[in-house]
């Protein structure tokens, strides 16, 4: 049986919930940001707090892009964060003011996330979703770019 776009409402149903799982970490991954971006100290203060803005700036059109996407294929996102909390990778993360371990929070928050990316790109290749497909590959290659400037700055 198809859905209203033509794709097969047993892939989407699969394909959703991991969307969901790309939802609910990006969620905490904002959270992190805005704590980070409040509570950062140092002498890369200035560059830091204006990178993790920036940073939170995009997750939150993120979040926004990836549940209309689900709404998209016809299904619910996840709108609490108890369902965030039981469905993320990533972790809360709090009393970080050190802007090197911040960084290194962050570059671990994009790995789970460019993971989470490619698995849901794989899914939706199989149900022949370009839609999603597109998203995702967008995603993917804006992180890859990301991760590499802040392995950078870590050296």
């Amino acid at each position: 049986m198809k859905n209203l776009i033509g794709l097969d409402q047993n892939k989407v149903k699969v394909l959703s919930g991991k969307l969901n799982t790309l939802l609910a970490n990006y969620q905490l991954f904002y959270q992190n940001l805005r704590g980070f971006h409040w509570n950062i100290k140092g002498r890369d203060f200035f560059e830091l707090h204006a990178k993790f803005e920036e940073y939170y700036d995009d997750a939150v059109i993120k979040i926004d892009e990836i549940a209309e996407r689900i709404l998209t294929l016809e299904t619910e996102p996840l709108h609490t964060f108890s369902d965030y909390l039981e469905k993320s990778s990533i972790e809360e993360t709090k009393g970080i003011s050190n802007g090197i371990q911040a960084v290194e929070v962050v570059v671990n928050n994009f790995s789970t996330l460019i993971s989470i990316e490619r698995e849901i790109l794989a899914l939706a290749g199989d149900a022949n979703d370009e839609g999603t497909v597109s998203l995702m590959s967008d995603y993917i290659s804006e992180t890859e770019k990301t991760l590499w400037m802040l392995n950078s700055y870590l050296k």
